[in-house]
């Protein structure tokens, strides 16, 4: 039995329904809070693939860069070890 802040006897109609409510709201409550954390955790796997992608497409941009590099080297040493022609005008 409730009571009010006189001491008097509070009947509530639907009580039990309310309860049953309330019981309802919980569960679905945590039920959502449940979906939460697995959508969370998809969330941070995502997140991990991506970094993972964006380290790989970093490393491929700086191998490519390398082998630019390498070329262009190699371009000058192929350049350089041609011999001149004495005999060739220069202009």
């Amino acid at each position: 039995m409730l009571r009010n802040s006189y001491g008097r006897r509070v009947v509530i109609a639907g009580l039990a329904r309310a309860q049953e409510l309330f019981a309802a709201v919980v569960g679905e409550r945590d039920a959502l809070k449940q979906e939460l954390a697995e959508v969370r955790r998809d969330r941070d796997d995502l997140r991990h693939a991506l970094r993972e992608l964006q380290a790989a497409v970093q490393e491929r941009w700086e191998a490519e860069q390398r082998c630019r590099e390498l070329y262009r080297e190699h371009a000058i040493a192929r350049a350089r070890a041609v011999e001149r022609d004495p005999n060739a005008m220069l202009n």
